[in-house]
């Protein structure tokens, strides 16, 4: 009987671990607004000969978000209010794993944030961090096209 009492005692111990572990350090969803305080000013590049058109348009880069394995940055481009292109300028390349899985996750990112119209996308599989660093630039670049 007592051997019972402890092996369920530990079994309830290991469940209640199990669920309380969290998977993110920043429990915030990125969303429309976030501020983000970390990298460079977000900065806004359009010929300064032909103004930006109405609605918002032009060529915005995001804050470089600095992720464990290096920083990554976005720069976006919006025409007639909606991002037309989304590319990551900087991301982690610096090991032949990096590049493998950035290889891969990038363009889909890429084709998320203009799906998405928006910071929040999914997640890539295997490349948790530089998504992560991908939806804060990208955050900070929407938001450079909004102010």
């Amino acid at each position: 009987m007592r051997r019972i009492a402890i092996t369920f005692a530990a079994t309830v111990s290991v469940v209640v671990l199990l669920f309380s572990y969290r998977t993110s350090t920043d429990p915030t969803p990125v969303a429309v607004g976030r501020p983000l305080g970390t990298g460079t000013q977000p900065t806004r590049t359009t010929s300064p000969a032909t103004p930006a058109p109405a609605g918002g348009g032009g060529t915005f880069t995001g804050e470089a978000a600095d992720t464990r394995y290096g920083p990554v940055q976005v720069q976006i481009t919006v025409a007639g209010g909606r991002i037309t292109d989304a590319q990551a300028v900087q991301y982690p390349q610096e090991s032949g794993r990096d590049v493998r899985i950035n290889s891969a996750a990038v363009p889909e990112l890429n084709q998320e944030a203009l799906q998405a119209q928006s910071a929040q996308i999914d997640t890539v599989s295997g490349a948790t961090y530089t998504s992560e660093g991908y939806q804060q630039s990208l955050q900070s670049a929407i938001d450079a096209a909004h102010g």
